[in-house]
């Protein structure tokens, strides 16, 4: 079996899922301990770092053998819940697909990039510069990793190595967590006289989300990521059979596109808002912004993907520019001042109950990076 491939099953089999969202689980402790140990045998320079509490990140060095510019490689050791799934952390390969939790988010990008590293340590390190290699805590919530670790660390250029089927990803979608809020008035359900229904109002809302969802997928869409959409994540309200409800809240999640506002999410939330209540005097509502992180676009000209793009060529791939549907970490790499593009191995089942990713295309990825690492600095 391939060092590269024994590796991925070694990461697949350590629970990371990400406490943040599902309470008491696992976290990153174990898995970054493990990539420490595997940097440190690769013979980098080694430092871990907490990006909350018991939640670190690890970062190796590679020095080349004369100074140079600094390339990143980045990857995320959390995942999401396995609720649903039977043997989440039992690698299992078949038909060229290994199967787990995290298979294709994304330890295939962490095995094909921790595999990479040490090739090219292996082998004197690269002519010039370092590499700087990044396992970070947190991607699937809040990112607290990402965002610990450029408080700390630079680079001149970042591959992320998030599953993108072998493309070189040159954007990605951001998002925008949006809680709007009706109010009513309490009262007794044989009552309707002194009651108001926070929830039917509510239902205002919800009906011009609709229509906004679908004129925002009617736009032209973005030639990389596409078009912009929302959708409603989760309603509450009412307190029971028997009374009118006095509030109800939802938490609606709006996907932005490279070139959008930073605002545009809230100020179509507060229009709604605005458009019920010139309609309604009555109506009550209000929309606040809970969290977001913004879409992420780099030039296909800029010198980081072309230089992939050369590098999966020497490897043997096809070379294609694409763009991501999901957020990704690149985008606050390159908020702190490192270019960054997505290049990573394919699978299907992100967030699903079954999760793989193509075994062939994890050791081209590594193959890539090499070719990458070796002449970046």
């Amino acid at each position: 079996m391939d060092p590269a491939i024994r590796l991925l099953q070694d990461l697949v089999a350590i629970d990371s899922v990400n406490p943040s969202l599902v309470p008491g689980a696992a976290g990153e402790r174990q898995i970054a301990r493990f990539i420490a140990d595997e940097m440190r045998a690769a013979g980098l320079d080694v430092e871990m770092e907490d990006a909350a509490a018991d939640r670190p990140n690890v970062v190796g060095i590679l020095e080349g053998r004369t100074p140079g510019r600094t390339l990143m490689f980045c990857g995320h050791t959390d995942t999401v819940g396995v609720a649903g799934m039977a043997r989440p952390f039992s690698p299992e390969t078949r038909d060229g697909r290994l199967f787990g939790r995290g298979a294709q988010d994304m330890k295939g990008g962490l095995a094909a990039m921790l595999a990479a590293v040490r090739f090219v340590a292996g082998h004197g390190g690269p002519a010039s510069g370092r590499i700087l290699v990044a396992a970070v805590a947190d991607e699937e919530h809040g990112s607290a990793g990402a965002e610990a670790l450029v408080k700390h660390w630079t680079a001149d250029a970042a591959v992320v190595t998030e599953p993108t089927d072998l493309a070189i990803g040159i954007g990605h979608k951001g998002f925008d967590w949006i809680e709007l809020e009706t109010l009513g008035r309490a009262a007794h359900g044989s009552r309707p006289q002194e009651g108001e229904d926070a929830i039917l109002r509510l239902g205002r809302v919800l009906s011009a989300l609709e229509t906004l969802d679908r004129a925002l997928q009617a736009r032209a869409p973005h030639p990389l990521v596409g078009a912009a959409s929302l959708h409603a994540s989760v309603v509450s309200g009412g307190r029971e059979w028997s009374s009118y409800p006095d509030r109800a809240v939802l938490q609606m999640e709006r996907r932005t596109l490279p070139g959008e506002p930073a605002s545009a999410a809230l100020d179509e939330a507060r229009a709604i808002v605005a458009q019920l209540r010139a309609a309604d005097p009555s109506f009550r509502g209000s929309a606040r912004h809970v969290f977001g992180r913004p879409a992420y676009e780099i030039a296909p000209a800029h010198d980081l993907p072309q230089r992939l793009g050369a590098a999966i060529g020497r490897a043997g791939g096809a070379v294609r520019v694409a763009g991501a549907s999901f957020w990704t970490d690149a985008a606050i790499l390159a908020a702190a001042g490192i270019p960054a593009v997505l290049f990573g191995p394919g699978g299907a089942g992100l967030h699903s109950i079954e999760e793989w990713v193509t075994v062939a295309d994890v050791l081209l990825c590594r193959d890539a990076l090499v070719e990458l690492a070796r002449t970046y600095g």
